[in-house]
């Protein structure tokens, strides 16, 4: 059932042909797909050197940088079961892979796009414990990091598991091209699961990203407050400052719309939602896979360089940055938005 609400005697159905004119111009169709097209490109390339340069580099493989290869596999399984598939859907206009397919596609879209969005919230957590130190002199060790990474994916698998059971289910959306949980149907049983959705896959991360970086940041203005004279310091709060403010911007810019769009669409099932805007928010999520690997890893001192390395085959033309910060006497500051130190304090 589409959100906008045409029957199906009206339309061809979402798996028999074509859904164009019926609920919107060949020519969106195709917009859609060159879209997803150059998402699906991006995505493979940026994500698939980030795995390419942690295999290559030994001491990118500290424990605080696992989430971050883990966020770039998810990234990629999007890319393989959303972006591709829709780029294929668009070209001829209806879901081609039929019903069962259908199911496979939002169920794996679900579950890699949610282990992605607990991957940034994890990592945000990761951050806190470490630089905040609320456990006392903790460690950050390999076994805590890939405890990390498990729970994305259990957690993933708890939540987007039941519409395979019979709690709400996975069915084309907006413009037939995708699938996607049932937020369009009402009734008890979809609304009770768009709601622990909501709750636990959107609220719960979001505020352990707010909770983890504003208590960061509360720490990194403290330690620049005692050196106000360093202007190292103060560079490394202004620019951990910017990357926070980035990281929380971009979660929201991702997912607040399919959130905000499910909520609305499963209270009120009497809304005519026009079926182009009502698939933006999901292909726009999609979007996430090109610009979180920008943000949370080429954003990274040390990835950045060893990225550079491998381009330049061994040579870095913008020096080795990670190496002097990390042989300077300085307080190791920037290491919060390196992912890669294990500790704020005064040399």
């Amino acid at each position: 059932m589409h959100s906008a609400n045409i029957s199906a005697q009206e339309t061809t159905g979402p798996f028999e042909g074509p859904q164009w004119p019926h609920l919107a111009p060949r020519s969106t169709y195709l917009i859609i797909a060159i879209l997803m097209g150059m998402v699906v490109v991006l995505a493979f390339f940026v994500n698939g050197m980030v795995i390419v340069v942690s295999l290559k580099y030994k001491k990118l493989r500290s424990p605080l940088n696992y989430i971050l290869v883990n966020l770039a596999v998810a990234d990629i399984l999007v890319t393989i079961f959303g972006s591709t598939v829709s780029f294929h859907n668009n070209i001829f206009g209806f879901f081609t892979l039929g019903k069962s397919m259908c199911e496979f596609e939002g169920f794996m879209v679900s579950l890699t796009g949610i282990v992605g969005l607990w991957s940034l919230a994890i990592l945000a957590f990761e951050r806190y414990i470490v630089i905040c130190k609320p456990l006392g002199d903790f460690r950050f060790q390999q076994r805590h990091a890939v405890m990390g990474c498990a729970f994305t994916w259990f957690w993933a698998l708890i939540w987007t598991s039941p519409p395979l059971f019979g709690w709400c289910s996975y069915v084309p959306e907006g413009l037939g091209t995708s699938c996607g949980p049932n937020w369009y149907t009402g009734g008890t049983n979809n609304n009770s699961y768009i709601l622990a959705l909501f709750t636990t896959c959107f609220v719960m991360p979001l505020s352990t990203i707010i909770f983890s970086y504003s208590h960061l940041l509360f720490a990194l203005r403290a330690v620049a407050a005692q050196q106000k004279e360093s202007e190292t310091t103060q560079r490394a709060e202004r620019e951990v400052t910017r990357m926070v403010i980035a990281m929380v911007l971009a979660f929201l810019i991702c997912w607040l719309p399919y959130a905000v769009f499910a909520m609305v669409t499963a209270t009120n099932k009497h809304i005519v939602i026009d079926p182009t805007l009502s698939s933006m928010p999901s292909y726009f999520s999609k979007t996430a896979t090109v610009y979180n690997p920008v943000i949370y890893v080429f954003m990274n001192k040390q990835f950045r360089n060893c990225l550079m390395k491998l381009i330049c085959c061994g040579r870095n033309p913008f020096g080795v940055e990670d190496e002097t910060s990390a042989s300077s006497g300085r307080t190791d500051i920037t290491t919060v938005s390196e992912g890669g130190g294990n500790k704020v304090t005064p040399a």
